[in-house]
């Protein structure tokens, strides 16, 4: 136990005390059993640092923060280092990366089961399950998932500059009240650019030259490693998952021809369509349909895009379409705040929110030709700053989470 305790003064002497996520607020941290899922580079390894080094005085040894891919778990299970932590009166147990020890999910239970008075904190891949058929974890285990950096947080970061959120439904309402306030701070789009490039994974801040490539390299490990060992992705295929997800970068945003895809990455339509739903699990893609209430999991999507706008660029062999952009940044952010979002059809808007909301996503010169006969339509424009009747700044949805 010494040595795990000597890795874990290690790990929070490390960890970054300037900027704290406000999702760490949204986490019920009195729970016995909490399971953080995102996407690699979300930050979930830092936000439970950090919450250790807030909550916990140093040295104090009823806390262990410890990671399920150390050689330590090469001699010894899950429930044996449960088992020793407790006989040393230990009461908060915090396990990173549990999805790369394998029958985790059982021990998890075992551990539950047996130390009545032990917190537990385990975080892993997107792609964690966590009803489990055997282990019946999802009666015991509450379940959180860590997006990226939001517009506002990044804003947060790279100026100091903090503006609490906002709900979409105070948006709507007063938009130019809110526009009016943020560019009272700041002048949102002189970074709001450069965040759809480059600000949505916050190790951004690390080494913000070496970016692309650090994203890059995430996106290799997911289908290398995760897709491959989690989803049973045949290893002969992760370069036309590669080509897909490049093919996917460049297509403007439009309808689905699943057809052609097909045929373009070299995969049968049935396990495309499986890899679709793999993709999206995993946090690359996004799927979306005219109504998410009645579609099967290998359904054709109406619409495809990447999960944030940041994997655009970097996945992209050339400049994406901006229109792209845009729409995998509104859809990002409204799918991180908790909204359901659904593809509008090209008759009636971009994308419908909540089922009730229609919201057609431009430039500076969009207008409302396109949603005119519709009731509670929006634009959500680019480009501009301040919001003139129903037309409001796409930068301002940033700003909900």
């Amino acid at each position: 136990m010494n040595t795990l305790f000597e890795r874990h003064n290690q790990y929070l002497e490390a960890v970054p005390m300037t900027y704290f996520r406000d999702f760490i607020r949204q986490i019920d941290w009195s729970l016995r059993l909490i399971a953080i899922k995102g996407a690699k580079g979300v930050g979930k390894s830092t936000m439970m640092l950090q919450y250790i080094k807030t909550h916990f005085a140093p040295d104090d040894q009823h806390v262990l923060y410890c990671s399920a891919d150390t050689g330590f778990f090469a001699s010894h299970s899950l429930v044996e280092l449960a088992d020793r932590f407790c006989a040393w009166g230990g009461t908060h147990l915090f396990i990173d990366e549990i999805h790369k020890y394998n029958n985790w999910s059982s021990e998890i239970k075992e551990i539950y089961d047996l130390h009545k008075d032990l917190h537990l904190v385990i975080s892993g891949s997107s792609l964690l399950q966590i009803n489990d058929g055997h282990s019946d974890l999802s009666r015991r285990m509450v379940e959180y998932e860590m997006p990226g950096l939001s517009f506002r947080e990044y804003l947060w970061f790279v100026s100091g500059i903090k503006i609490n959120p906002i709900s979409l439904q105070k948006l709507l309402a007063k938009p130019n009240e809110f526009c009016r306030k943020v560019k009272s701070v700041c002048h949102p789009l002189e970074h709001f650019h450069h965040y759809l490039s480059s600000g949505y994974y916050p190790f951004y801040f690390e080494s913000p030259k070496v970016y692309p490539i650090q994203v890059e390299s995430v996106v290799n490990y997911i289908i290398d490693v995760e897709l491959t060992q989690y989803r049973n992705l045949e290893l002969g295929n992760t370069r036309k998952i590669r080509k897909l997800l490049q093919l996917i970068s460049q297509m403007v945003p439009y309808e689905v021809n699943v057809s052609k895809l097909s045929k373009d990455v070299g995969l049968q339509r049935l396990t495309l369509l499986r890899y679709f739903k793999n993709l999206e699990e995993a946090s690359l893609i996004r799927r979306l349909f005219a109504d998410v209430d009645n579609f099967g999991n290998l359904q054709k999507p109406d619409k495809i895009l990447l999960d944030n706008s940041n994997l655009l660029y970097a996945l992209s062999s050339s400049t994406p379409q901006i229109g792209t952009v845009r729409e995998t940044f509104f859809c990002n952010q409204l799918s991180a705040a908790g909204h359901i979002v659904e593809y509008g059809g090209l008759q009636n808007g971009d994308f419908r929110i909540d089922k009730d909301i229609i919201i057609e996503v431009g430039g500076a010169d969009k207008g409302f030709e396109q949603v005119k006969n519709v009731e509670n339509a929006y634009v959500a424009a680019d480009e501009i700053d301040i919001a003139t009747h129903r037309k409001i700044p796409l930068w301002a949805f940033g700003f909900l989470y």
